[in-house]
């Protein structure tokens, strides 16, 4: 079952295939998106990565967390469900 993962403190210029080559380096990744403003066109600063199992995604957890991507240290946290 995949895990779905949220990512904090992306650079501006990060782009979704950037974020998915970065968490390939601990596992399959099923998507990855950096979430973008409808009215300026740039990203929000934050995205999702899904990974393909649970323990893949606790590996990327404690493996990139504060591990740095674009010259900025990511926060990577289980994503929370939408409330």
């Amino acid at each position: 079952m995949s895990k779905r993962l949220f990512v904090g403190s992306i650079a501006w210029g990060t782009t979704d295939q950037t974020l998915k080559s970065h968490f390939e380096q601990v596992g399959a990744v099923e998507s990855a998106s950096v979430i973008m403003d409808k009215m300026s066109g740039r990203s929000k600063g934050f995205g999702f990565v899904e990974m393909s199992s649970d323990q893949e995604a606790d590996e990327a957890i404690a493996k990139l967390n504060g591990s740095e991507l674009d010259g900025r240290k990511i926060v990577v946290s289980e994503a929370r469900p939408k409330a």
